[in-house]
């Protein structure tokens, strides 16, 4: 079973080309325009162990505020495509990540219902030219998109980088958690009482 997602998005502010396989080796190939977040989405790709290209063109003219937001629903359409009815997989996932000072934790639900709880205190408004409050619009592009539910915590942490790159590695864990098919659960059985997610 192939779990790959290839997505296209087009509006009058960007255009967003992902290409996504969930049982890759943690290749990330990235071209977005914003520098910073191409870091970010190579911590997913590479802690998670996932293959994901994303090309985008925005309104960098403007800021870059409708680019990273529509990256992240474009991914989260990408991860909503690629796992299907969500049959086998272990649903739930969880990371915490240290870098230096900082500690992060991510905790993922793959429940078909979108939700996001998102405690950041950054030290810093900017790390280089990105404003750090359009991690938050990432995410929240990505769970609306990805029918997710996930919480995030920064527990500690004085320098903003740090504090950023530990939420998308921690991010790339717990999605590789959640995502990976259950060896103790039947290919077809839903990990749900429901059964369906």
């Amino acid at each position: 079973m192939m779990r790959t997602a290839d997505v296209n998005r087009s509006t009058l502010e960007t255009r967003v080309v992902v290409q996504l396989n969930l049982d890759g080796e943690g290749r990330g190939n990235f071209a977005t325009g914003v520098a910073f977040l191409d870091h970010m989405l190579d911590q997913i790709a590479r802690h998670g162990l996932m293959d994901i290209r994303i090309e985008a063109q925005g309104d960098l003219h403007i800021d870059a505020h409708h680019t990273v937001e529509d990256i992240g629903i474009t991914l989260g359409q990408a991860f909503a495509r690629a796992l299907g009815n969500k049959a086998g997989v272990r649903r739930y996932g969880h990371a915490y990540i240290p870098l230096d000072e900082a500690l992060s934790r991510v905790v993922v639900d793959l429940s078909g219902r979108p939700g996001l709880t998102f405690n950041v205190d950054f030290t810093r408004d900017k790390i280089g030219e990105f404003d750090v409050e359009l991690v938050r619009e990432f995410f929240q592009g990505f769970v609306n998109h990805a029918a997710m539910t996930i919480h995030v915590d920064n527990l500690r942490g004085s320098n903003s980088h740090h504090q950023a790159e530990t939420l998308f590695k921690a991010l790339g864990r717990a999605l590789r958690m959640a995502c990976e098919l259950d060896p103790r659960l039947d290919a077809a059985a839903m990990p749900s009482t429901k059964g369906s997610l």
